[in-house]
């Protein structure tokens, strides 16, 4: 029964997802579709318990009187059918409608719904560019994440169940009332009234600082994570003082927020009290006057008194329920901040899937500029001939970098176009875009899984033998059979670490290479692929990379130019623009920037 229900939501929609809107309204309906079905059919049978608990008040006020007016030695035969009917109302409908209920609640909506709003989510922020993710903390990003998702579950179940509850057992406490004597609406009704007030005065206060509180937890989340992820970093510079510090100055920021509404819960907490103290002193100040002015019966008496205690508790939770829908509110106000932009990098509807025959780039005219309208990259034309290996050489900043991130279309050209075998790549998917390119970065990062997977994320459909090969080929299966990690794996089944930090930075280089050996794409790029390599493993595995090269359009940068001299062509690059192309002998005849960046060179590397 229960897995029944539990499959009724699937938690992982295969739709793919789209840009949410920004209002606050719609954006939880886009992320509620699907769920309406079983959010609707809940919210009936909510309204069935209330409707059942009301009455249920109603019948006691009944026997009250029944008690009062009837004789003992006739009063089973003459109600007993009565009686009989609210044992089975009690013991059978009630629980019966509190189990569906539970059970399309708790099984089917509080796990799958938040899910698929995570799911969604996550897959379209994994399409967000670059920038998106150099202007936000990794930490930041996933806490707004998990915040918002089980944020979008509040406000929408919330909202149901305080509309039910409000419409249903107000209403029906009034008409309850209303039959006895229509004059013990009228405290009711004033109650209703300055009961409105005070969430009109505090509910908006309450979701005002609820949103600065979650701004406020993702920075503080966000500091803390980034003191983590750059842990080697604080130890080298015996910095976990001071990041102690960044970390509490994000605390009390979050701390701020915590006091002032603590503040406002107090007062709210008082106010209400007051409140339902008023109202109980005049329903039962009242109720017990018409019984004196035998207006009404006890009964009438008993379900007044009873409705408004019920009516007490249910207030403070009716409150607290806004309360925390408003806060609900602010955090996914505060998500959709993050969540709500809009995807600079995006395929065409129409865009076709990239094919490579021969590997053959060409750069038309292409400018870029970060979008600051000057510098980077100049009205620049490259023919790469299929099968060509060519080095980017040129100081920091000159835009080799950029060039790589362009043809990778991390971000799209500002003017002019990028040709892959006379294919606009603004015109493909991405995805088949970087199917055909490999590149081992300088920089290179591991995802916190075993080394196999971390090999096979380059062709995850590669046998055994395959991967087995590539580790080989990068001389990574040397040390890997030694790897161990905490939980007791070992070698190829060991786990890395967050962006692989139990490795040397020549093992994660190692493993990188293996990677891309076994992708085998048509183009290759290689950003001081060998730089975290001590000579002699580098010498080990230049050969290697020389097999992987061969049939390969290579694009290669390096600041040690002694990597890349033996290449076909160099390409020298000079504040956006090529300054010079040609052989290495070539260039070196020619004396110009390439002769001067060779000369100065010290130990082999790049002199600015």
């Amino acid at each position: 029964m229960f897995r029944w229900f539990e499959r009724r939501l699937d938690p992982f929609p295969a739709e793919e997802p789209t840009q949410p809107p920004k209002k606050l309204l719609a954006f939880c309906v886009h992320y509620t579709r699907g769920s309406w079905p079983y959010l609707t059919a809940a919210a009936l049978l909510m309204a069935g318990i209330a409707i059942t608990e009301v009455w249920l008040f109603s019948f006691l006020g009944n026997i009250v009187d029944w008690l009062s007016n009837q004789d003992r030695s006739t009063f089973i035969q003459n109600e007993g059918w009565k009686l009989t009917g609210m044992f089975l109302v009690v013991m059978g409908l009630l629980p019966l409608l509190i189990l569906v209920n539970s059970l399309f609640s708790y099984q089917t909506l509080m796990g799958n719904y938040p899910m698929r709003i995570r799911w969604l989510i996550h897959r379209y922020l994994l399409r967000q560019s670059m920038t998106y993710y150099q202007d936000e903390f990794a930490g930041r990003i996933s806490t707004k994440l998990m915040q918002t998702a089980l944020a979008v579950r509040e406000c929408v179940i919330k909202l149901i169940d305080v509309l039910n509850y409000v419409a249903v057992y107000f209403l029906g406490t009034l008409l309850v009332v209303g039959l006895a004597d229509w004059r013990l609406i009228l405290p009711l009704l004033g109650w209703a009234v300055g009961y409105g007030l005070m969430m009109w005065h505090f509910i908006p206060r309450l979701g005002k600082v609820a949103e600065e509180q979650a701004d406020a937890r993702s920075i503080m989340t966000g500091s803390i994570v980034d003191s983590y992820t750059n842990i080697q970093t604080v130890k080298l510079f015996s910095h976990s003082q001071r990041e102690a510090a960044h970390a509490r100055a994000g605390m009390t920021g979050f701390m701020d927020t915590v006091y002032r509404q603590m503040r406002l819960v107090t007062l709210v907490n008082v106010s209400l009290y007051l409140l339902n103290g008023v109202l109980l002193a005049s329903v039962t100040g009242l109720a017990l006057w018409l019984w004196l002015q035998e207006s009404i019966g006890v009964g009438a008496v008993a379900v007044a008194v009873g409705l408004v205690l019920r009516l007490w508790g249910m207030s403070q939770w009716i409150m607290w329920e806004i309360s925390a829908l408003f806060e609900n509110i602010g955090t996914v106000q505060d998500g959709i901040n993050s969540i709500s932009r809009p995807q600079l990098v995006v395929d065409r509807p129409d865009a076709s899937e990239l094919k490579v025959d021969r590997g053959e780039i060409r750069l038309e005219q292409v400018s870029f500029h970060y979008g600051k309208g000057h510098g980077v990259i100049e009205d620049m034309n490259l023919h790469i001939r299929p099968g060509e290996k060519i080095g980017l050489v040129g100081r920091s900043g000159a835009g080799k970098s950029t060039l790589v991130n362009l043809l990778l279309r991390f971000y799209d050209v500002e003017s002019g176009r990028i040709l892959i075998d006379g294919q606009d790549i603004s015109e493909v998917t991405q995805d088949s875009l970087r199917q055909h390119i490999g590149m081992v970065t300088q920089d290179t990062s591991l995802l916190h899984r075993s080394v196999r997977d971390n090999i096979l994320y380059g062709r995850p459909d590669a046998t055994e033998e395959m991967m087995l090969a590539a580790a080989r080929s990068a001389h990574a299966d040397s040390f890997i059979p030694e790897l161990s990690d905490a939980r007791g794996r070992r070698g190829y089944d060991a786990h890395v670490g967050e962006r692989g930090v139990k490795l040397s930075g020549g093992q994660r280089q190692r493993i990188a290479i293996a990677r891309v050996m076994l992708k085998d794409a048509p183009i290759l790029i290689l950003d001081e692929a060998t730089s975290a390599l001590d000579s002699e493993v580098e010498a080990a595995i230049q050969e290697n990379l020389y097999q992987l090269m061969e049939g390969k359009t290579v694009i290669a940068i390096a600041h040690r130019l002694s990597t890349i001299a033996e290449m076909d062509r160099l390409i020298v690059m000079d504040e956006g623009r090529i300054a010079e192309d040609g052989s290495h002998d070539e260039l070196i005849r020619h004396g110009g920037l390439y002769a001067q960046l060779w000369t100065r060179q010290s130990g082999g590397f790049l002199g600015e």
